[in-house]
């Protein structure tokens, strides 16, 4: 298992819950049609971050879902939304829990 985070800085706290809707309704369906496709989180903070937590089965897959991602920016026009480029970290998981909670 292989995960890619994304760190989003500068985002408008002003439209987060615009941003969240249109991740919620059309970046996941997306995501979830990508091979190895294993899980998405995002998670938000109060101060302008944003960072997302993909899950795959290989780092190609992966890398596949960042041009997923930076496409869809582009065609929802969340360029103002999401003015900086996201810091990327990716890699093998090498520990875990099975346990998952997940708030709803």
């Amino acid at each position: 298992m292989h995960a890619t985070i994304r760190r989003y800085e500068g985002v408008d706290q002003n439209r987060s819950a615009e941003l969240t809707s249109k991740v919620n309704e059309t970046l996941v369906p997306k995501l979830e049609k990508l091979p190895g496709f294993a899980g998405y989180f995002l998670l938000e903070t109060d101060n302008g971050v944003f960072t997302s937590l993909g899950l795959f089965e290989t780092p190609e897959q992966g890398m596949e879902s960042t041009k997923v991602a930076t496409t869809w920016i582009r065609e929802e026009k969340l360029e103002t939304l999401i003015p900086n480029e996201p810091k990327i970290t990716s890699g093998k998981i090498v520990a875990r829990s099975n346990r998952v909670l997940v708030a709803a």
